[in-house]
């Protein structure tokens, strides 16, 4: 545990060097008190604007999708004001507590953080969220591989890897999702890696590379790693764009392997081979269905998730199992995917939408 702690720590380190100091306190000086002003001004006037929303539903004899979302924005901005008020005490006491300590108080912080974003959605909307293969997830080391459709998503491995089997994530994650401070100011306390995405990649494509294979380094039976290969939530557009780059890159003859995959992007395979090239773990496949309903704020205006059931399933492949060359390892994972994406395309048509709401 003591070489895990220190292995995390000089993981944070390095991450935090990585980024101007001047950056990093310029961002928060804005999002931070941004947010919680935001969530000043949306408490006090709550009971109003939810009175206008149900309204305006009634009056389109729909069931409440703007009084819902008002309530889900309404959680979101008072979960984001106590992670930001708790990071700041624990920021206070951290230096006069051991770093094992610290650190597990900071995983715990963001587990109660996500379970109460997933627990207002859920209630907001009438979720259902069913499991299979949670049993047979086993200790890690882990590197998990996990579908991408919204930010909804990020919240499903916190709550049943980390708060449900105490394996503690590190995730690979956008750049600009710093500018959520309470992922700021306690994601980049923990081990975590955000990089660039679509054209800020050209010029740190190498660096961030190199961040999540440090990801891999040093994890022991309690650790995993989170990688969304897709990189962004699918749409038509983005999987032409996909298509397109893999044509143009050193592996054209994957695109007849991605061109058959229709629920889920081509994987992207920088991140994914980075991590297997630095780490012997197991390989954990994250599927899920049911949130495509939140991939934009108007999906949630419209009432897309109103009633959905979540379905997630895992399943675990053996490192023995995993190929070694490089090239091999990219087939595999498209092959992976391809079952990825039947099992959504499965799930989706013959998965019927939960009552409640």
């Amino acid at each position: 545990m003591s070489q895990a702690v220190d292995d995390a720590r000089a993981i944070v380190l390095r991450r935090r060097r990585d980024e101007p100091w001047l950056a990093r306190w310029g961002r928060r000086a804005v999002s931070v008190p941004g947010l919680l002003v935001a969530a000043l001004v949306v408490g006090a006037l709550l009971p109003p604007l939810l009175l206008l929303a149900v309204l305006f539903d009634l009056a389109r004899r729909r069931p409440l999708p703007l009084a819902r979302a008002l309530l889900v924005v309404a959680a979101y901005l008072v979960c984001e004001a106590l992670g930001i008020v708790s990071s700041l005490a624990l920021g206070l006491v951290r230096p006069f507590v051991p770093p094992a300590r610290s650190l597990a108080w900071t995983y715990r912080l963001q587990g109660a953080w996500a379970a109460a974003l997933l627990r207002a959605l859920r209630r907001a909307y009438g979720v259902s969220l069913e499991v299979e293969g949670l049993d047979r997830v086993g200790p890690g080391p882990l590197l998990v591989l996990a579908r991408h459709t919204s930010a909804a998503d990020t919240l499903l491995p916190v709550v049943l890897l980390s708060n449900g089997l105490g394996l503690r994530l590190r995730y690979v994650l956008k750049r600009p999702l710093l500018w959520d401070p309470c992922l700021d100011l306690v994601g980049q306390r923990l081990p975590n890696a955000f990089v660039a995405r679509g054209a800020e990649r050209t010029d740190r494509t190498d660096d961030d590379v190199a961040a999540v294979s440090d990801l891999a380094r040093g994890l022991g039976p309690g650790d995993a790693v989170l990688i969304y290969p897709e990189g962004t939530r699918f749409t038509p557009a983005r999987r032409a764009a996909a298509l397109e780059r893999l044509a143009a890159s050193r592996r054209p003859h994957l695109v007849e392997r991605a061109r058959r995959l229709e629920h889920v992007l081509p994987p992207r395979l920088g991140g994914p081979l980075a991590l297997l090239e630095a780490s012997d773990a197991d390989v954990l496949f994250f599927a899920h269905t049911g949130l495509e309903g939140t991939a934009r704020l108007a999906d949630l205006l419209a009432g897309g998730l109103i009633g959905a059931r979540v379905r997630v399933a895992l399943w675990r492949v053996p490192r023995a199992e995993v190929p070694t060359c490089a090239e091999r390892r990219a087939e595999w994972l498209h092959d992976q995917w391809a079952r990825l994406d039947g099992w959504v395309g499965a799930t989706r048509g013959s998965q019927p939408r939960a009552s409640g709401g």
